[in-house]
């Protein structure tokens, strides 16, 4: 049986090597049940497996590579081809994987990233294939990103050239949207929101007789209360970019998790806006398991101080100087400070950077030894494998995603629409699904984490996050000698 067989090499492995991931067996067991079987399986890992579950992945498949797709982002396909597959031919375990448009030839792994999913989809190349989804929680994102539109000027001069009777017209058309885009701007490249009625004025003076390339022709096609559309400006050239991104994808691809088996990991320990994404387009599950994380994980200093001013008053930016001005004194090792206002991040960057000069540094991988990293939570998310382990992370601010954002605004629209609470059915879910993540390289390195936004014991929902980010142990004093930090248990 392909289960036992699964279990019998990766034990053999698993004593060559220093992996000491408690699930590694159980989870290949599952794996290859779901191979064997043809099910739609949903397997649920804690944020501190990590990396730990590509041998459990890989060797069922090396068993049974027929029929499988595995969808991969840029850098787990790099981890594939520059770490996983070389260590299992070490150890005599060839596994074959194919990329390509065409489907892999038998006993191949069909290897592809989220945009040949897209593609492969509407070719109706996936059917009788089974889809195995790492990061399953953000598949709904990198689809988004993957089915994305952006209209530049070159786009608009190609189709100028293609339509010289509406040249004239489509001329003015653009610099009007660029007159009113700019005088509209309240900051250097901003974003904002565009109307639909542009697309139709559009299609107007191209006329049904009008020449379309690509890719307007696909922006001509699409339904409006589907898509999120907003002008990012670039001061610089006096040019701007106009985007086009879904709300929902999974539910525009129909189907796509539906009409074939699937085998979704998810990663985060933080997985109720995935869930309720897979209930809204009705994904049928044969089998759904959640594994814990390690069970001898530390736990991680936490210091939240009680009557913390909340982000919207006068005195929360002089609230934040003072306390990183504590946090930083002295530390030994990198700090990474997120908040993802764009001002207020600015702002406390620069009153930093005035105290501690060269140390403080604004979204770059290039960080002195004792530097302090301020960035937004996605960009650390991003990033965070290409710095060393912090010593420390503060949050400026919890991870909310905000809604000067087009498309958070547009999917908070739609919500709004449907009477849904957004908050607690977008917000509030992708927050805390992005807090373990931001966490985890600290875990090993024995750092601690600084929360120092007062809404964490004010909100109802404050203690979600403390769940979030178990296990954990309140720090509740600092002193100038980190050695001496002093730790008690109080709640």
């Amino acid at each position: 049986m392909l289960e036992a067989r699964a279990h019998m090499h990766l034990k053999n492995l698993l004593r060559l090597s220093s992996c000491s991931w408690p699930h590694s067996l159980t989870l290949s067991r599952l794996v290859a049940r779901t191979l064997r079987r043809g099910d739609s399986s949903l397997i649920e890992l804690d944020s501190a497996s990590q990396d730990s579950w590509w041998l459990s992945l890989l060797v069922p498949l090396w068993l049974q590579p027929s029929n499988a797709v595995l969808i991969l982002s840029e850098k787990q396909c790099l981890r594939l081809f520059n770490v996983e597959l070389p260590r299992l031919d070490k150890e005599g375990l060839k596994l074959s994987c194919w990329q390509g448009s065409q489907p892999a030839p038998n006993g191949y792994v069909w290897v592809m990233d989220h945009v040949e999913l897209v593609n492969a989809f509407y070719r109706g190349l996936l059917k009788s294939k089974h889809l195995i989804v790492p990061d399953a929680d953000v598949l709904n994102e990198r689809l988004c990103n993957a089915m994305a539109l952006e209209i530049t000027s070159k786009d608009w001069e190609h189709l100028r050239q293609l339509n010289p009777s509406a040249d004239f017209n489509l001329l003015q058309l653009y610099e009007r949207l660029t007159r009113r885009l700019f005088a509209y701007a309240a900051r250097v490249d901003a974003q904002l929101r565009m109307d639909f009625s542009e697309i139709i004025s559009i299609k107007d003076l191209l006329g049904s007789q009008g020449n379309v390339p690509s890719p307007w022709a696909k922006l001509f096609s699409i339904e409006s209360n589907s898509w999120a559309t907003w002008a990012e400006l670039d001061h610089r050239n006096l040019q701007w970019t106009w985007h086009w991104k879904l709300l929902d994808p999974l539910d525009n691809l129909q189907g796509l998790l539906k009409n074939q088996p699937v085998l979704l990991f998810s990663c985060s320990g933080q997985n109720a806006l995935f869930l309720s994404q897979l209930e809204s387009i009705d994904c049928p599950l044969n089998v759904k398991v959640k594994l814990g994380g390690h069970v001898l994980q530390e736990p991680i200093p936490i210091f939240a101080p009680r009557s913390q001013p909340l982000p919207n008053t006068e005195s929360y930016a002089q609230h934040l100087l003072d306390q990183c001005r504590r946090l930083i004194l002295g530390l030994k090792g990198i700090t990474i400070l997120l908040i993802d206002d764009d001002h207020l991040r600015l702002q406390l960057t620069s009153e930093l950077a005035a105290e501690f000069g060269r140390r403080v540094v604004h979204q770059t991988i290039s960080a002195a030894s004792n530097g302090v990293v301020c960035c937004r939570c996605s960009w650390w998310l991003s990033f965070q494998d290409q710095l060393p382990p912090p010593s420390q992370l503060i949050f400026g601010t919890l991870p909310f995603a905000s809604l000067e954002e087009p498309l958070i605004a547009a999917r908070v629209e739609a919500l709004k629409r449907e009477g849904r609470d957004w908050f607690r059915e977008l917000l509030l879910p992708e927050a805390l699904r992005s807090c373990p993540q931001a966490v985890a390289p600290l875990r090993a390195n024995g750092g601690r984490v600084a929360i120092l936004d007062g809404r964490l014991r004010s909100r109802s929902w404050g203690d979600q996050f403390y769940r979030a980010l178990e296990p954990w142990i309140p720090l509740h004093r600092l002193l100038p000698d980190e050695t001496s930090t002093l730790f008690d248990n109080e709640p």
